[in-house]
């Protein structure tokens, strides 16, 4: 390409897309974890009673657990090799394992991805609690009243179908400028993009779809029945709850909003905290945080009927043994009896648990290091837990 198609391209892309938008995606390209850095960010306080998690570190019971079940050699070898930065395993109030790796340290900040989308949805669990939300069957146009007027079929839109990412809101993860994978994660105003560049496409609950423009969503209904930013709504009712050791942040658009999307930013012992309270039914201490019934409602498999229908475009993903399900931005794994569930985020963040083990898995990295993505882990953390 000629310096002057070159300018002239770039020129164009300048008159189509704001300008903000352009440069980032220009001068970033994908997403790495060290944007963290590069997005402003809210703070959000820590817990004044830190809660401290017992130590009974059994390392080699552990390691030698996940080589034969995972048929690796060395697991710590296997950690550094796949640039993971923290590794936890939690059987009830005792951590079992903790390692970190590649240069990061246990007070190392690391990023979550889309495991944000886990703490936005139990958010809205707490905002029904509380009575700020009727119900998931609300229809978003309760809250958000300007979608009904661009298209009435948003009114045929509810919290629950945001949760379910399968509201039918048009959504094309094709990279570069006009893909909304990219305009979900860089750009400057995220509110304005959801409320007034979405399009509909197809019924709610006809099929599963993975979807940024749901939690973004999901952040605007929290931001105005609570009357507080999303990051004050989380300090006040969850962060500060669940006796986090450190503060954290929420990476921020131009206009201040809070990536819904990604972006939580904190330790990996303190995300292993939220993971505790969901292993205890939303109790933390002697407060229920989160109403047992939304703990078993999001992490339960959803009520579909044509199960494989709903999730085709994925069964080549986690679903590939038939097993899984995604709901109420939590994904699962069915067994025998009860479920396994996790938030996951980009480049391999997970937050694991086991309600039957009483067992948690923190992984947290600078890249998936593998191939295939996100399935190894997955496989690697349920068939410890089966061993265990």
């Amino acid at each position: 390409m000629t310096p002057v198609i070159l300018l002239l391209s770039v020129a164009i892309l300048f008159a189509i897309y704001p300008a903000p938008y352009v440069k980032k995606t220009l001068t970033h390209l994908d997403s790495a974890v060290t944007d963290m850095y590069f997005f402003p960010s809210s703070s959000i306080k820590h817990a004044e009673h830190i809660y401290q998690f017992k130590t009974n570190y059994q390392d080699e019971k552990v390691e030698s657990l996940f080589e034969q079940q995972s048929n690796i050699q060395d697991l710590i070898m296997h950690l550094e090799k796949t640039d993971t930065s923290s590794f936890i395993v939690i059987e009830g109030e005792e951590i079992i394992y903790e390692k970190y790796l590649n240069g990061y340290e246990r007070d190392s900040l690391v990023t979550s991805f889309s495991i944000a989308k886990s703490f936005a949805s139990t958010l809205i669990g707490i905002a029904i609690d509380e009575g700020l939300i009727e119900s998931v069957n609300d229809p978003i146009t309760k809250y958000i009243p300007e979608l009904a007027d661009r298209d009435p079929g948003f009114s045929e839109i509810t919290v629950e179908h945001l949760l379910m990412m399968s509201s039918g809101i048009s959504y094309h993860e094709i990279d570069f400028l006009n893909g909304d994978n990219t305009k979900t994660y860089w750009w400057p105003d995220l509110q304005y993009l959801s409320i007034n560049m979405t399009k509909i496409e197809g019924l709610p609950l006809q099929r599963f779809h993975y979807n940024n423009y749901h939690p973004l969503l999901i952040g605007v209904i929290l931001e105005r029945v609570t009357g507080m930013s999303v990051s004050e709504y989380m300090e006040s009712r969850l962060w500060t709850k669940i006796g986090t050791e450190f503060d954290a942040g929420w990476s921020l658009d131009d206009e201040g909003f809070e990536k819904m999307e990604s972006g939580i930013n904190a330790r990996a012992i303190d995300f292993a905290k939220f993971g505790k309270l969901f292993i205890d039914d939303g109790v933390w201490g002697d407060e229920q945080v989160v109403s047992q019934g939304w703990v078993l409602r999001a992490t339960s498999p959803p009520e579909i009927t044509d199960y494989e229908g709903y999730y085709s475009e994925y069964s080549d993903y986690i679903f590939s043994d038939g097993n899984g399900f995604y709901k109420y931005f939590w994904w699962g794994i069915q067994r025998e009896t009860g479920c396994d569930y996790f938030a996951l985020g980009n480049h391999g963040q997970f937050i694991y648990l086991s309600p039957q083990k009483d067992m948690i898995i923190v992984r947290f990295g600078d890249y998936y290091g593998s191939a295939d993505e996100s399935y190894p882990w997955i496989r690697m953390f349920y068939e410890f837990v089966e061993a265990y």
